[in-house]
């Protein structure tokens, strides 16, 4: 009984001297430290396992897988080449379809050229 008596005795300054309990927040919102904001943020980016299907990345794309990208290229290439190939054999040697030339009294001389038959066609268009 002496014992527990002096460590009670021991015991009760230490409890006398103790302060009040201040609640400090932590976040920067409610009074805390500002440098706990990016910390605070990115432990909560990290647990967020939800995505916004509105939110698109730069330019306003979804981000595609490099199969898609390659698909995209490989379709772009076939297209360029059977772009130049239609545009080779419809255009002359000039590079020159249809011809537009304005005369001397206003008007526009439209000349239009088959290349399969090699027939040509003129029309005037007045302005």
């Amino acid at each position: 009984m002496r014992k527990t008596l002096c460590v009670l005795l021991a015991a009760l300054p230490a409890a006398l001297s103790a302060g009040p309990i201040v609640y400090t927040p932590v976040n920067p919102s409610f009074g805390g430290n500002p440098l706990n904001g990016p910390n605070l943020a990115n432990s909560a980016n990290s647990q967020n396992k939800f995505t916004d299907p509105s939110v698109q990345s730069l330019f306003g794309r979804t981000p595609q897988s490099q199969l898609d990208l390659f698909n995209q290229r490989l379709q772009s290439l076939i297209l360029d080449r059977i772009a130049n190939s239609l545009s080779s054999s419809l255009f002359d040697a000039n590079g020159n379809l249809i011809s537009i030339v304005q005369q001397s009294n206003g008007t526009l001389l439209i000349t239009t050229l088959d290349k399969t038959t090699g027939a040509s066609t003129q029309f005037e268009v007045t302005q």
